[in-house]
């Protein structure tokens, strides 16, 4: 039988500004450790650390521009655009634009902080 997932587990997270995030599959919603989609939303100037994740992220924007720089510099993805990140490469995400970015993360294998080696 299917599994309905009526609504998302919410996580605030802080860097250097808050973002929600609402986690609708995944190691802490569902007990997913294969697959993790999340759905954030991120205001004006938020920096998150940069990261070197050993997994797969796929994320669609929804709302506003989310910027993803990496070693070789940074692209700015737009409402209705995705973009792949590949495991062991350096990224780091934030907004630029006044509205900041709404977007969904789909992570393979389930995001984890563990697996994210985040910058200190």
């Amino acid at each position: 039988m299917p599994t309905l997932i009526a609504n998302p587990t919410r996580i605030e997270a802080v860097t250097n500004k808050t973002i929600l995030i609402d986690e609708h599959i995944g190691r802490l919603k569902s007990g997913h450790q294969q697959v993790s989609i999340a759905y954030l939303q991120c205001p004006a100037g938020w920096i998150e650390p940069g990261q070197t994740p050993t997994f797969e992220e796929f994320t669609l924007v929804m709302k506003g521009t989310l910027r993803i720089t990496h070693k070789g510099g940074y692209i700015d993805v737009q409402a209705g655009q995705s973009i792949i990140t590949h495991p062991g490469e350096w990224v780091q995400y934030s907004t630029t634009d006044a509205e900041g970015a709404d977007y969904v993360a789909v992570c393979l294998p389930a995001f984890s902080m563990d697996e994210a080696h985040r910058d200190l």
